[in-house]
């Protein structure tokens, strides 16, 4: 059999997005919560799910989580979907647009699942660098919207793996001259406080996503995803019928039950990632850039892969992000505990130490 000849082109050539399989005791390479649920709480998640009947299929379309977010955003419940994760719900909007002659817009570098959702539905990839200071070029952007007029643009916000969020008049702006949908990424929302839903009613092109991964739920995958009525009615109907779990949608909705003592850990991640941003800022082989997520990206002053396997031998994982152009000698680092942030630094300015840097 040659495969070649039965599998799209367009997936033959793409590469497979990659997770890391290094094990590390100390892991700051998947923007993850470093802090497990507090003994009290897990119990109660627990006892939850010990109530769910494994021989029944879950609810289809999840109405009851639907409905709970609905209410905690002040939104209708046909403006919602929720999906495995965001990776899903990216994935539903390019079945829903894909075809002959679609095309998908996002500026670079950015979260790879957007090429890779595209490549799978037959997009053709419209990619548009980042500007010297990791900002939208927004008149590179403007010129694609009007000669291309893509169907999807895909923007993170906080940019992964950048960290920063992009000027908010500026993505209003490719919101407003785009014919097609406008995706604002919204997975690090709770790190960096600031949304586009307010603007929901005011363009019927956007989309925003959202994720429970980073506050805590990451093995759940639970995803969500907010637009128009018109648009969640069509995209329902590429979704899978029992797309999300019946774990997954009672742990959502305990999230939400609990969402307070979820977001203390989200506090105390943003103080531990300023401590951590004014540690790196002390060691000379690195330049750091701000951020907005939970994680921290840094340019080496010296070869970033040496970086990279020199962290790897002492036990500590970071995301290796050297590549040719914007990301030369770049490195990403989650925002861990307290004793993972020190193993870290300390580690890093050993580095510099036996450089006389």
């Amino acid at each position: 059999m040659d495969l070649k000849k039965i599998i799209r082109r367009e997936i033959i050539n793409q590469k497979a997005y990659h997770a890391g399989e290094l094990s590390c005791p100390v892991k700051l390479d998947a923007n993850e919560n470093p802090y497990p649920l507090p003994p009290d709480l897990k119990q109660k998640l627990f006892d939850r799910l010990n109530e769910i009947p494994l021989h029944r299929y879950p609810a289809a379309g999840s109405p009851s989580l639907i409905g709970r977010i609905a209410a905690s955003l002040g939104l209708p419940k046909d403006m919602v979907l929720v999906g495995n994760g965001s990776d899903e719900l990216i994935a539903l909007l390019g079945a829903a647009t894909g075809g002959v002659g679609s095309q998908t817009l996002y500026p670079t570098p950015t979260f790879a699942m957007y090429r890779i959702s595209a490549q799978n539905y037959g997009h053709e990839i419209i990619e548009v660098p980042l500007d010297g200071t990791f900002g939208l070029d927004i008149e590179a952007m403007r010129q694609q919207i009007r000669e291309k007029r893509p169907v999807l643009t895909f923007i993170s916000y906080p940019n992964n793996p950048t960290g920063n969020c992009f000027q908010k008049d500026l993505v209003e702006e490719i919101i407003r001259e785009s014919s097609g949908i406008v995706v604002v990424d919204e997975a690090y929302y709770h790190f960096s406080g600031r949304t586009f839903i307010p603007l929901l009613s005011k363009y019927d092109n956007l989309v925003i996503l959202r994720s429970f991964s980073k506050v805590g739920l990451a093995a759940l995958r639970i995803g969500l995803l907010v637009g128009g009525a018109s648009l969640i009615h069509e995209l329902n109907k590429v979704r899978l019928p029992y797309n999300l779990n019946a774990f997954s949608q009672a742990a959502a909705e305990f999230f939400i039950d609990h969402e307070a003592r979820f977001i203390e850990q989200t506090r105390e991640i943003i103080r531990l990632r300023e401590a951590l941003q004014k540690d790196l800022k002390t060691i000379s082989i690195i330049q750091v850039y701000p951020t907005d997520a939970n994680f921290i990206f840094f340019r080496c002053t010296i070869d970033a892969d040496h970086i990279y396997c020199r962290l790897v031998e002492q036990g500590i994982m970071v995301r290796n992000l050297n590549s040719p152009g914007i990301l030369n000698n770049c490195l990403r680092v989650t925002v861990g505990s307290q004793d993972e942030n020190a193993v870290l630094v300390q580690a890093l300015r050993s580095m510099a130490a036996e450089l006389g840097a």
